[in-house]
């Protein structure tokens, strides 16, 4: 009986925690359980100026104030290859595990907000919450809409599965 009534908890509280994490409006949901503790797992992610480290459309980040809300960063994409995007931390909360940031340049979306979160699941497990809102896509000629959506699940399928290996090594 204590087991079911563990397992119900942890149950409501992940789903409270899912709540909490997502957003209704978001154009994008990515969900991925982690066999690494929550703490190592956000160690990992909140250091922001390093997102290099986990994404091979990234070559180099340079990063502008201090870590946390208000903090900056330019990513560059690998030689040979044009463009940037520029970003700016618009929350940041070590306690809850979460930082949110928008993309203010470089991408053809306009008012996009990405928010991780990283939940404990207890037993050295832990899930990253990604989601993604914005307001409208600009059509262009260089990428449809479908193509830049694959393109966000396919980057954040390999930074997360990189994040993941480096987290089992803190």
């Amino acid at each position: 009986m204590k087991n079911l009534i563990f397992v119900f908890a942890l149950l409501m509280g992940l789903s409270f925690n899912q709540t909490q994490a997502q957003s209704a409006d978001a154009k994008i949901t990515y969900t991925k359980v982690i066999d690494a503790s929550a703490d190592d797992v956000w160690t990992i992610l909140r250091e922001m100026d390093d997102v290099d480290k986990y994404s091979s459309g990234i070559a180099k980040v340079e990063w502008t104030g201090h870590k946390g809300e208000g903090g900056e960063r330019v990513c560059y994409p690998p030689k040979g290859q044009e463009g940037y995007f520029k970003e700016k931390i618009v929350a940041f909360d070590d306690v809850n595990r979460t930082f949110s940031y928008s993309v203010v340049e470089g991408i053809p979306v306009k008012g996009m907000v990405n928010t991780f979160k990283v939940v404990d699941l207890g037993y050295q497990k832990s899930m990253i919450l990604w989601n993604s809102t914005f307001d409208e896509f600009m059509k262009n000629p260089q990428m449809t809409e479908e193509q830049f959506m694959g393109f966000i699940n396919m980057s954040l399928e390999e930074m997360v599965g990189n994040v993941t290996i480096a987290a089992k090594k803190v």
